[in-house]
C-alpha cells in the first residue's frame, strides 16, 4: 500500500534512500497491524464454531452465542453472516436460530480420511461384503453420545441396504451404536442414561433396564444385534474394533433387509467377528483388555 506525505509523514529534507527505507518500515508496520486483525477474526470465527460443538442445543439463537463469546450482537451477526456464505453455519430462516452446516460435516469427513482405521479398515469391509454379499460398514464416535458411518462397502445384488455417511447417531439406537455403548466403563454409561432415551424408530431400546440388559449381553458375548432399532426394515450385527489399550476404536458392521438377514445372521456374525479381531490385533489389541464392566443402575 502506497504512502505519501499527506497521510501525516514528514518526508521533506530526506534523501530517496532515507524516504525509501522510512516508507518501507511504515509499510511493514501497517501489514502487522493488517495481520493481527485478520488472525484475531479467524480465531473469533473457529471460537464460534467450536461454541456449537459443547453448547447444550444443537441449534443456537445470535444473543445466546454473542454472550458465551462476549461479542457484541453486531460482530456475532457479520461472522454468522460470513460462515453461512462458505456452508459453514445454516440459519433457519422459521426459528432464526443457527446450526452447523454441511461443510463442517465435509471438512470432518475430509479430516477422517487422514484417521488410519479407516484406510486400514476399508479392504477389510471389502472382503467382509464379498464373503457375506451384504453391505459392510464402519462408524467412529464423533462424541460421548453419538456415533456416525465413516465408510460402507455394498453388495452387487438388486436388493441392498446403504447408509448415509457423517449423519450422527446416538449410541443407543441400532447394532453399531451399542457396540460402542456396551464397553463404556460404568460411569460413563450411567452419564449416558442421565439424558431421556430417544426413539429412532419404533424398534429402538428406550427403558433404561431395557437396555442395560441389552450392552450386559453385547459385552458378554462381543458383538451387537439391531432388527429396525435404526432403521425400520433394517437388521444387522455390529462388533467393535478395539486399540492396543483395549478401547474401541471402530465399529463395523454387516447389514441387509430385515426377511433376507435373518437367514444368513450366523455365517455374517461369524465372518464379521474374525474381520474384527484381524483389525484389532493390527492395531495392537490383546484378549482381556477391555474397559469396566456394566452393571445394574
Amino acid at each position: 500500500m502506497p504512502l505519501t506525505a499527506a497521510e501525516g509523514h514528514d518526508f521533506e529534507g530526506m534523501d530517496k534512500v532515507s524516504q525509501g527505507t522510512q516508507l518501507d518500515d511504515l509499510e511493514l508496520q501497517l501489514g502487522a497491524k493488517v495481520s493481527s486483525a485478520t488472525i484475531a477474526t479467524v480465531v473469533r470465527a473457529v471460537d464460534l464454531l467450536m461454541y456449537f460443538k459443547d453448547a447444550p442445543t444443537r441449534d443456537l439463537g445470535v444473543s445466546e452465542i454473542a454472550d458465551g463469546l462476549g461479542m457484541s450482537k453486531a460482530a456475532t451477526h457479520r461472522m454468522l453472516a460470513s460462515l453461512r456464505v462458505r456452508g459453514l453455519i445454516e440459519l433457519d430462516e422459521t426459528t432464526r436460530r443457527y446450526t452447523l452446516g454441511i461443510g463442517i460435516m465435509q471438512l470432518g469427513l475430509a479430516y477422517m480420511d487422514q484417521i488410519d482405521i479407516r484406510r486400514m479398515a476399508h479392504p477389510e469391509l471389502v472382503r467382509l461384503s464379498n464373503r457375506t454379499n451384504e453391505t459392510a460398514t464402519l462408524s467412529v464416535r464423533v462424541d460421548q453420545r453419538r456415533r456416525i458411518y465413516v465408510d460402507e462397502v455394498v453388495p452387487r445384488r438388486e436388493v441392498i441396504m446403504s447408509v448415509s455417511l457423517g449423519i450422527p447417531y446416538p449410541l443407543h439406537a441400532g447394532a453399531s451404536s451399542k457396540a460402542f455403548l456396551a464397553f463404556y466403563t460404568e460411569e460413563e454409561v450411567d452419564r449416558y442414561l442421565d439424558s431421556t432415551l430417544e426413539a429412532v424408530t419404533d424398534g429402538t431400546i428406550t427403558d433404561t433396564a431395557a437396555l442395560l440388559k441389552e450392552l450386559r449381553l453385547v459385552r458378554e458375548q462381543g458383538w451387537a444385534r439391531s432388527i429396525g432399532e435404526r432403521r425400520s426394515g433394517a437388521a444387522s450385527v455390529a462388533a467393535p474394533v478395539f486399540d492396543h489399550s483395549g478401547k474401541v476404536a471402530a465399529v463395523i458392521s454387516v447389514c441387509g433387509p430385515k426377511e433376507r438377514f435373518e437367514a444368513e445372521f450366523d455365517a455374517c456374525r461369524d465372518a464379521l467377528l474374525e474381520t474384527t479381531a484381524r483389525l484389532s490385533m493390527r492395531l495392537g489389541w490383546a484378549p482381556g483388555r477391555m474397559g469396566g464392566e456394566v452393571t445394574a443402575r
